[in-house]
């Protein structure tokens, strides 16, 4: 029996076969550095059944032979890297970490550009989703800075790998699920209701730029502008060792002398590199590159 033939179909359900699991499952982490554990083999599953009935395909074997020879596999790679991630974010996400940011890491940040002579500051947020994490930045800027702001050259680069996600995070129109983290005075400032749903101010869109990366190609990180701090919250959960190690060196090597890189709270580089200093505040660690 060929490999194309080995899923099956029980009643309307698409079945991967492990076959054909470990084929995708490989490809993902080739193209992405992205890694599927087997126990999220139903995920994967359930996710690309709806792509395979879509190309009118008949199983998952057709649909990595896809992939792999298609002229259009490249428009398809960005469903498939959509299937294999989990964009669950919204606004003020984590809000002991962002305090930290707004009351420590980023006055301090600021204090030691201006003793340089210098009004640039500069951002990534790393695996930014749909945008509610660099817009979060962008509004906690307004609330440190307020009248301040125009006298700084401000830029947030807010990447991910999914386009899909990148396109509604350009578009800046957010539902209540997406607020549901965020304190009632910042929505009455920073979005415009319309229509049920809620858009960023152009003041705060402004400040960030979009685009795709591949956190696990040091060339595409390498021809990010230097930043003096980095947000890659919630995402190197996806990688396994090697490329959690490749991912931070390439943040470290973004990073400004003293720049500061913020993770999940869940997550620690205990266990990947000991080239930042990990700095303990109430509710949070931050990770700083030592001068």
């Amino acid at each position: 029996m060929s490999l194309f033939s080995k899923s099956i179909t029980l009643g309307k359900e698409l079945k991967i076969a492990d076959e054909e699991f470990v084929l995708l499952r490989d490809f993902v982490y080739d193209k992405s550095g992205i890694y599927i554990a087997d126990n999220r083999k139903y995920l994967l599953e359930n996710r690309l059944a709806n792509r395979i009935k879509h190309l009118n395909l008949k199983n998952f074997g057709e649909y990595y032979h896809y992939l792999q020879y298609d002229p259009r596999r490249q428009q398809e790679l960005n469903k498939l890297f959509e299937a294999a991630t989990t964009n669950e974010t919204s606004f003020y996400r984590n809000p002991p970490q962002l305090k930290v940011f707004q009351d420590k890491v980023l006055p301090e940040v600021l204090d030691a550009i201006k003793a340089k002579g210098s009004r640039t500051l500069r951002i990534w947020s790393a695996g930014c989703s749909t945008g509610e994490e660099p817009y979060t930045i962008g509004i906690i800027l307004h609330e440190v800075l307020r009248g301040e702001l125009g006298q700084w050259n401000i830029r947030i680069a807010a990447n991910d790998l999914s386009e899909a996600v990148l396109l509604s995070a350009r578009r800046g129109v957010y539902t209540d699920y997406s607020l549901r983290t965020t304190p009632k005075d910042i929505v009455q400032r920073y979005f415009i209701a319309e229509d049920g749903k809620y858009r960023i101010v152009p003041e705060i869109k402004q400040l960030v730029t979009f685009g795709q990366i591949n956190l696990s190609d040091k060339a595409q990180c390498k021809r990010l502008e230097r930043s003096h701090i980095v947000f890659c919250r919630n995402v190197i959960i996806y990688f396994d060792d090697e490329v959690k190690k490749r991912v931070i060196g390439a943040f470290y090597d973004n990073l400004v002398s003293g720049g500061y890189l913020l993770i999940g709270h869940s997550e620690s580089l205990h266990n990947i590199t000991r080239a930042f200093k990990p700095v303990h505040h109430p509710g949070a660690i931050v990770y700083r590159k030592e001068e």
